[in-house]
């Protein structure tokens, strides 16, 4: 049996291994600051590698860097050994039943940058699409302040030598000596991570304002590499002009990254049918006159087209050439496919169909300037809408523009995520598309449980207003006074809303998860810090206040199972066996496991068997216990905890 290791991937020992096998003459060992052995990477040797330029010293160079970049680096790259624990009564079925456990949607309320670390091994080129509207550094709002002080490969941060005070949000104030510093700070190490979540053909959106946008995009070309820039959608946010500066700012920027530019397949907006007509009766269908010409680029394709009706002969524009040869242009024209204007006296044109397109599936191109996609006072609209008319969230995106979006870089489904969740609208987006029958989509959300009532204390006098309101919601729903609480409650309501509406069979729910603590004790990870006599003392390496169940949740994560798989429970031999995704992985953490228990689990062959260390009834079961396997299924992979 292994050991599970009960922590998320160091990514920087993954990173040195890949180079350990490209450049084995690169490596080599050094001193810490402690006078310990380290393993290390001699640079001048990689760079020998891989460029004949070498960059030294204080040489110019093209770069973009700030204050603690190094750290913020290294911050994405060091495990935790966080968990995340199931919230059942929080949680609500796929038919929109509270506490419903058969949800494939997740809801996580905590820290992103723990949760991306925790989602990241089981989520690993997955994600279709990811959507975040992280705090737009205006200098009035919050940003997460991210701790550079932790030293994680000792476990410290999360095996409870430190207090729970790491990750946590602060007010970026524009009298701040290090306002931009931070906010790339905090940035910078979510987006790094958010990069491996995303499928080969997946896409980020980044909404943004003009104070950080250049910032942001220089940041996205080092990490998702300038040639993967798609595009910058500017949305139109607000129809109304404000005096407060001296342009009125009715706009925010969408920053649009591609996994990788070459397997991108992009969606569109629908095909806008009033376009389309059929004043001739052409049997085909409606159609609409599209140009003939093009530009002049590896080609030579001018000569007349003369219109049997005038005999007049037309040529492309001048610097133009036409879309076809000359063969494939007459056989366009025998077949009715060609029009000298809808009235036949002007410049030949192409007849495109209508039902031709909508066969093939064409989408109209998306235009960088989303002008129709609502507002924010849509956004509030429909929050509003859904509390009784309480303005509970403060400008947030509409639901139209979530929905342009997925239809952009989901558009045959798959998985949205968003870690930047806020009011819940990416939820509600999906729940209307699924609801439309748009193709299968799930979301994951991830919300940090904001304590609204510390944030009154530090919010303008509007804001306070709409604190407050979130505040009386949660009051009436006898809920604690938290950020996410507000944001779950409005995706409940929008699923009830849209079930009422049209009663469609689509997953109504969520699953809901917090970021924790590990269920694991501090010797689990560093025993080398502990006495034989502590091990004497020490029944078990789990704490105490720990289910099952919360078991279950850390040891999907560790093998990369998602969470949105099937749980059933079973008993066998008296014993509480958990079976995930139909069997593929049998758990057991009860204590006292006899070999009949082992040889049953072993019977039903699942690909992992997890227990708990020290849970064999007897010395004799554990001494058999890799018998058993080896004979009923020596496939099966083994693990404790």
């Amino acid at each position: 049996m292994d050991k599970l290791k009960m922590h998320t991937s160091d990514i920087a020992d993954e990173n040195y291994r890949k180079l350990a096998d490209l450049f084995p003459d690169a490596i080599t060992e050094t001193t810490d600051e402690d006078g310990n052995i380290v393993r290390a990477i001699d640079a001048d040797v990689l760079m020998q590698e891989i460029n004949r330029s070498v960059v030294k010293g204080d040489q110019q160079r093209y770069q973009f860097t700030w204050p603690d970049k190094r750290k913020a680096l290294n911050l994405a790259n060091t495990p935790t050994t966080k968990t995340l624990r199931f919230l059942k009564e929080k949680s609500v079925g796929r038919d929109g039943t509270p506490g419903g456990t058969d949800s494939e949607n997740i809801y996580i309320e905590g820290d992103n940058l723990d949760a991306l670390k925790l989602l990241r091994e089981t989520y690993l080129g997955k994600v279709k699409m990811i959507y975040i509207d992280p705090p737009y550094n205006t200098g009035t709002d919050f940003i997460y302040k991210d701790d550079f002080t932790k030293k994680v490969e000792n476990y410290k941060e999360s095996s409870g030598q430190y207090a729970d005070d790491g990750n946590r949000l602060i007010q970026n104030m524009e009298t701040n000596g290090r306002y931009h510093t931070d906010w790339l700070n905090m940035i910078y190490p979510r987006l790094k991570l958010a990069k491996d979540f995303l499928t080969d053909d997946g896409v980020i959106f980044i909404s943004i304002d003009e104070g950080e946008a250049s910032n942001l995009k220089k940041i996205c070309d080092e990490i998702f590499g300038g040639q993967n820039f798609v595009s910058n959608l500017i949305w139109q946010s607000r129809t109304s002009i404000s005096n407060d500066f001296e342009v009125s700012l009715n706009h925010n920027q969408t920053l649009i990254y591609s996994k990788n530019r070459l397997e991108l397949k992009f969606g569109g907006d629908p095909i806008d049918e009033s376009d389309y007509s059929n004043p001739d009766n052409d049997p085909r269908g409606p159609w609409k006159l599209v140009p003939l010409d093009a530009n002049h680029a590896g080609g030579n394709t001018v000569y007349p087209i003369r219109n049997p009706k005038t005999g007049k002969d037309y040529f492309p524009p001048n610097g133009r050439i036409w879309c076809y040869n000359q063969k494939d242009m007459m056989k366009l024209m025998a077949d009715g496919r060609i029009k000298f204007g809808l009235t036949d006296d002007s410049s030949p044109k192409r007849k495109l169909y209508l039902n031709e397109r909508l066969e093939k599936g064409d989408k109209k191109t998306p235009s960088s300037l989303l002008l129709d996609a609502g507002t924010t006072k849509d956004g509030t609209a429909e929050i509003m809408n859904l509390f009784d008319g309480l303005k509970v969230f403060d400008y947030p995106k509409s639901v139209g523009l979530l929905e342009r979006l997925i239809r952009y870089g989901a558009p045959s489904g798959g998985i949205v995520f968003d870690f930047f969740s806020g009011s819940g609208t990416t939820a509600q987006a999906v729940l209307k598309l699924s609801s439309e029958n748009y193709p299968d989509l799930k979301y994951i959300l991830v919300q940090l449980p904001e304590n609204l009532d510390e944030s009154v204390k530090k919010a303008s006098s509007k804001a306070k207003k709409t604190l407050g309101n979130a505040i009386q919601v949660l009051d009436s729903l006898h809920s604690p006074h938290l950020l996410s609480n507000i944001s779950e409650e409005r995706i409940k309501r929008a699923g009830n809303v849209i079930k009422n509406k049209n009663n469609a069979d689509i997953d109504y729910g969520f699953r809901c998860f917090k970021v924790d603590s590990s269920n694991m004790k501090n010797v689990y990870y560093i025993p080398s810090q502990y006495d034989q006599s502590l091990f004497e003392r020490l029944a078990d390496n789990i704490k105490e206040d720990r289910t099952p169940e919360d078991l279950l949740i850390q040891v999907m994560l560790d093998l990369g199972i998602e969470l949105s798989f099937k749980v059933e429970k079973t008993n066998i031999e008296g014993k509480e066996v958990f079976s995930v995704a139909d069997g593929y992985m049998l758990a057991c953490f009860d204590k006292d496991v006899t070999d009949e228990v082992v040889k049953t689990i072993a019977e039903r062959h699942p690909f992992y068997a997890v227990f708990r260390d020290n849970s064999m009834a007897t010395d004799s079961v554990a001494v058999n216990f890799d018998q058993i396997f080896n004979t009923y299924s020596p496939k099966t992979i083994r693990k404790v905890l």
